[in-house]
């Protein structure tokens, strides 16, 4: 008889499933989206080489920050999400609005991956409806995530392990063709003297070098899945110190690693800014499939968000209804014998089928890219909130001075605050960013209002 693995079940009935791979990749596929492999080239294009020093200080802010959410989630790793550390340490209203408005967000870059799939698709099947195709990955991956826990952490380490193997496939053609001294057909040659050549700190000038950061912040976005994973993983305390401390490396290795390589096998001016700098690498080295194989691998990396999308806003729904006295979110507590929050993550997973119906409009879709835009900028308040709520719990009786602590938080933590405010300010000084930005202040003065006009009329009715 063949025995059944043994799941650790929490009190709320949901199920330790991830293993310590999972949680690897999840950190992994969070960290690195379709940005690198379609996105890269238009960075490059705005500042040269000095991107190599963009991606290295917003990996290095984003790093203190995965060690602030993972001392917080080491301290307490029944929590479900690492926002409702926001709530619990600096105030219940900027809970809910942190809580709320990153669900959201997560749902809108659900419904944004969903038509970027159909695109991806309609590259080999023109023809083929774009309804179709999103109903067809939604209801796979939605399968997935009602199935086991355990079922996603499999398909999140398949799908990131497609992206780990483009990755490094590339360094090594790269590191090839810099070797053989490869002649490119405008006449240059690969060599690590191209990094070098004619360098200039800013090439297109200090403002197009200052809106790279923002650009670039935004392709970390999804990093911070590791920390919605913790309490469904198994041995969280050995797990989340490994997963938290390795991002540095994966940064270093397949960020860095990546843009080196593109460009010192050609001259960074060379590059089409509107091509993936995959594809064209792969078609230097005489790959003749390169731009099938990237599709693939876009395809993956979208998939990849999506899988984690459902996964997060489930769980954020979940974490929401359990802190909420209402009759209404009740029913989103339910707990299936699998260990799943079904009715949160179906409800979640149904909010993304907008895609659909934006594909069919063009004016929907206007719309739907500038409330993208807004809530991407809402992230970065969110992004504040958490390291706020990590500074109060250092002062905290929760503190574990044992625990998984950050480092020099004294001085990092208002440093990680500090440069998320200056990526926040950044968006007010490009016509493309500055309507959003404004869009995210003005949501989260709204929303703010409404929730103390909520509490207000819950005293009244409690006085009375």
């Amino acid at each position: 008889m063949i025995e059944t693995e043994k799941v650790e079940v929490n009190r709320d009935g949901t199920h330790r499933g991830l293993t310590n791979l999972a949680v690897q990749m999840i950190a992994f596929g969070g960290s690195i989206g379709t940005g690198l492999f379609l996105g890269a080239g238009s960075t490059i294009h705005r500042t040269g080489p000095s991107i190599l020093l963009v991606y290295l200080i917003i990996g290095g802010f984003f790093f203190l920050m995965m060690r602030a959410i993972g001392e917080m989630m080491y301290a307490d790793p029944d929590q479900h999400t690492f926002v409702a550390f926001i709530g619990k340490y600096v105030n219940r209203r900027l809970g809910k609005f942190a809580e709320w408005s990153y669900w959201l967000e997560l749902i809108l870059v659900a419904n944004a991956e969903l038509i970027a799939l159909s695109t991806y698709v309609k590259f080999w099947f023109p023809h083929i409806s774009a309804g179709l195709v999103q109903l067809g990955f939604w209801a796979v991956l939605t399968g997935i995530n009602i199935l086991m826990v355990s079922s996603f952490g499999r398909s999140e380490t398949f799908l990131s392990g497609i992206k780990i193997i483009a990755i490094l496939a590339l360094i090594v053609v790269g590191v090839y063709l810099v070797a053989v001294h490869h002649q490119n057909p405008e006449g240059t040659h690969a060599a690590w003297g191209n990094l070098s050549d004619h360098f200039t700190m800013f090439p297109n000038g200090f403002h197009q070098f200052i809106m790279a950061f923002p650009m670039v912040f935004f392709a970390f976005q999804g990093m911070e899945f590791v920390g919605i994973t913790t309490a469904e993983t198994k041995n969280p305390k050995q797990v989340l110190p490994k997963a938290v401390n390795q991002i540095i490396f994966r940064i270093l290795l397949f960020y860095i690693g990546s843009l080196i390589i593109i460009m010192a096998i050609t001259p960074w001016r060379t590059l089409d800014p509107a091509q993936s700098p995959f594809v064209q690498i792969f078609n230097l080295a005489g790959l003749p499939a390169a731009s099938q194989v990237v599709n693939v691998v876009v395809i993956a990396a979208a998939m990849s968000t999506l899988n984690s999308s459902i996964f997060s806003t489930g769980r954020h729904l979940y974490q929401l209804a359990k802190e909420s006295n209402t009759k209404e979110m009740r029913p989103f507590t339910k707990v299936s014998k699998n260990g799943i929050p079904i009715v949160a993550v179906l409800f979640s997973a149904a909010c993304m089928l907008f895609a659909p119906i934006i594909s069919a409009f063009n004016t929907l879709s206007t719309a739907f890219t500038f409330i993208a835009s807004v809530s991407s900028d809402i992230y970065i308040l969110v992004c504040m909130l958490t390291m706020l709520a990590h500074y109060r719990y250092r002062k905290s009786a929760d503190f574990q001075s044992d625990g998984f602590k950050m480092p020099e938080y004294r001085w990092s933590n208002p440093l990680t605050i500090g440069f998320f405010v200056a990526i926040f300010v950044s968006l007010f000084f490009s016509h493309e960013s500055l309507f959003p930005a404004i869009g995210a202040i003005i949501w989260a003065v709204v929303f703010n209002l409404l929730l103390r006009r909520q509490a207000d009329t819950d005293l009244r009715t409690e006085n009375q």
